[in-house]
């Protein structure tokens, strides 16, 4: 008895270890995906993605990409720095930014979603879609674009809303799972699912 007490104890401690060793990449990798900004191509020369960035990332990757339009999913926000900063970079670069205020807990609508297909299909290109952390929402909208404006198969586009970007949505218990809700429904809006 004594035995299998220990043994039990030490496969008991190997789980937590594993559990444990686990929870730190996960918190590494979200960690790292924030401190880099969590800046991604779609669709190259087309869409790229990202959180809030500086202003002197935002300056950069603007830069280099040849970013034409920055489509900011966390709304108008006039009282916030990061805002004011981002419209001043904007203004600097002579890049057209447009605010669409979404929030990850929010299901979009079908009728959103058709306002920013139309909003994303007559901006100027390349296009920079960010919103806090760059997963959950932009997530969402790099779908929408690779799917409905690129034309790229839906379960290549699907890929733009998973943990490699950050989304960890966990049905009924997470409230950015309204952004897979969101895609879901929109799936049987756009004639994807029958």
């Amino acid at each position: 008895m004594k035995e299998f007490l220990k043994k039990r104890k030490v496969a008991l401690l190997s789980v937590a270890a594993g559990v444990l060793l686990c929870g730190a990449a996960f918190g590494g990798y979200i960690g790292y995906l924030q401190l880099s900004g969590n800046f991604h191509t779609v669709i190259g020369g087309q869409l790229y993605r990202s959180a809030q960035l500086s202003p002197d990332a935002l300056e950069k990757r603007v830069r280099a990409k040849g970013i034409n339009t920055i489509i900011n999913l966390r709304g108008e926000n006039p009282d916030a720095q990061w805002y004011n900063s981002e419209i001043a970079t904007a203004k600097k670069l002579g890049v057209e930014h447009i605010d669409f205020a979404m929030s990850s807990g929010t299901v979009l609508t079908p009728e959103r979603a058709d306002q920013l297909i139309a909003i994303m299909k007559a901006a100027p290109k390349p296009i920079l879609i960010h919103c806090q952390s760059g997963a959950d929402r932009t997530g969402l909208v790099s779908v929408i674009y690779s799917q409905q404006i690129a034309g790229i198969n839906e379960d290549v586009a699907e890929r733009q809303l998973s943990f490699r970007y950050g989304h960890v949505a966990i049905p009924h218990l997470s409230s950015v799972y309204a952004m897979d809700v969101s895609w879901h429904r929109l799936e049987t809006h756009f004639g994807l699912k029958g």
